[in-house]
């Protein structure tokens, strides 16, 4: 599964920016999709993961302020971020997780990812 993410940039704090990212080559309307970051020195996070039934769940970070949505005719999804701190500067990622009776895995490329810088 390919994915292409964009909508990164700088932004003031305070500010706001929307993520999207679509996927294409097999991606099934059971897979999950979520956003990852990662921040300079760090591992990579899950930020917020979204089913294809539209269930959602968020890292304590992204809770309150990050929302994300799944467009699953477009293969797409979407992170809109609000009240954007200078802690959540880093690259974000999205990707597919598909899970079966024995457990889950990510099934997509990493790509290069969107950089999202929050200063002044």
């Amino acid at each position: 599964v390919q994915l292409q993410a964009s909508g990164g940039g700088l932004v003031q704090p305070g500010g706001s920016l929307r993520l999207s990212c679509v996927a294409s080559g097999g991606i099934l309307s059971s897979d999950d999709m979520g956003w990852y970051r990662q921040i300079p020195g760090r591992e990579r996070e899950l930020v917020a993961q979204v089913t294809g039934s539209g269930r959602s769940n968020y890292a304590s970070f992204a809770k309150g302020r990050f929302s994300i949505s799944r467009d699953v005719a477009q293969n797409a999804v979407y992170l809109q971020m609000n009240s954007l701190k200078s802690a959540d500067t880093a690259v974000y990622y999205c990707n597919v997780e598909r899970c079966n009776d024995y457990g889950c895995v990510l099934v997509g490329s990493w790509g290069q990812g969107t950089l999202v810088t929050v200063s002044s």
